[in-house]
C-alpha cells in the first residue's frame, strides 16, 4: 500500500490565522501556483479564504514547465475569471510584469478610489502560495534586494513580512501552506516530486515510482533517453523498470539511491520540462 503523505506543521496553522486577520489590510491576493503542478498546487484553503478579494494568479517556473499545457492552464484560469501572469520569476523584467498585472487586478478598486479623490495609492499585496513555490524568490525580484531568504526546499519562510518595492508595491509576504489533509494522495505525490513538502516525509520509491508511471504515459522518451533505455522496457511494470534504472546508474540493486537521484534529476530539469498535472484529464 503506496505511503500517505501529510505535511501541516503548527507555523502553517500560525500563518493561516496571520492571513485571515491581514487579509482587510490587503487590496489583492498574489496566488502563486507551480506551473508543474497547476492545479494541485492551489490550496483549497487558500482559496476560500480569498473568497471576493481580488487576486492574481501567478504561474511560477514556468521555465521547468511543458509550455503547452501552461498556455492551456492559463486559458482555463483565464476562463474561471482570473487575471494570470505567467512568471519565469528570473526574468529581469519580472518587476514591470508584475506590477502592470496587479493594476489589472484592482483596476476597479482603483477607479472607485479615485472617483472619491484618493489618488496615487500603492497597492497592497499578499502573498500566498504552497511551500517552495517561489514566493521568496519572487519577492527578492519585486524589492530588488535579498530581503527573503530562499532555498530549493519548503518551510524556508517561518514568519509575515511587509516588504516595499520600487514600482510602488507593497507586499505582506508569508510562509507557504499546505492544506490539512489531501483528498486525493496523486496530489500529495505531485507535491512531493516537486519539493513542496520535505523529503524526510516520504518514501522516495513510492514518489519516484509514480513519477515512472506518469513518465511511461505522457514523456516515454524523456526517461528512455536519460538513462539508456530500451523501449521494449515499458513492456515491464513500474518496478521493473525502477530496477533497469538502477542499474544503469550503477547502483546495483540500491533503488533507495537510484530513486534519490532520479528525484534529483527532476528537480533540476535533466528530465526535461514537464507539467504533472494535464489539463486534459480534469473533469472541467
Amino acid at each position: 500500500m503506496a505511503q500517505i503523505i501529510q505535511w501541516f506543521p503548527g507555523h502553517m496553522a500560525k500563518a493561516f490565522r496571520l492571513m485571515r486577520e491581514n487579509l482587510r489590510l490587503v487590496d489583492v491576493v498574489f496566488e502563486l501556483v507551480d506551473a508543474r503542478i497547476p492545479s494541485s498546487s492551489r490550496n483549497p484553503e487558500v482559496d476560500k479564504l480569498i473568497g471576493s478579494k481580488p487576486r492574481l494568479l501567478i504561474m511560477t517556473k514556468a521555465d521547468l514547465a511543458d509550455p503547452d499545457q501552461t498556455r492551456l492552464w492559463k486559458a482555463y484560469f483565464e476562463s474561471e475569471g482570473h487575471t494570470v501572469l505567467v512568471l519565469d520569476t528570473r526574468d529581469p523584467k519580472t518587476p514591470q510584469l508584475v506590477t502592470k498585472a496587479a493594476r489589472r487586478a484592482v483596476a476597479s478598486k482603483k477607479e472607485a478610489q479615485l472617483a472619491r479623490g484618493i489618488h496615487d495609492q500603492p497597492i497592497r499585496a499578499m502573498i500566498s502560495g504552497i511551500p517552495n513555490v517561489g514566493k521568496s524568490t519572487l519577492l527578492n525580484h519585486l524589492v530588488m534586494k535579498n530581503v527573503a531568504p530562499t532555498a530549493d526546499r519548503p518551510g524556508v519562510t517561518k514568519k509575515v513580512a511587509w516588504l516595499k518595492t520600487p514600482t510602488k508595491l507593497e507586499l505582506l509576504d508569508s510562509p507557504g501552506v499546505l492544506w490539512p489533509k489531501f483528498e486525493d494522495q496523486s496530489i500529495g505525490m505531485k507535491l512531493a516530486l516537486t519539493g513542496a513538502v520535505k523529503d524526510t516525509i516520504f518514501a522516495k520509491d513510492d514518489a519516484v515510482l509514480f513519477l515512472i508511471a506518469f513518465f511511461r504515459n505522457y514523456r516515454p522518451k524523456a526517461i528512455i533517453d536519460r538513462y539508456h533505455l530500451t523501449t521494449e522496457i515499458f513492456d515491464e511494470d513500474n518496478v521493473q523498470i525502477l530496477l533497469a534504472i538502477t542499474e544503469k546508474l550503477g547502483f546495483k540493486d540500491d533503488y533507495d539511491k537510484a530513486s534519490e537521484r532520479i528525484l534529483i534529476d527532476l528537480r533540476k530539469g535533466k528530465l526535461g520540462s514537464f507539467t504533472l498535472d494535464i489539463l486534459e484529464d480534469k473533469d472541467v
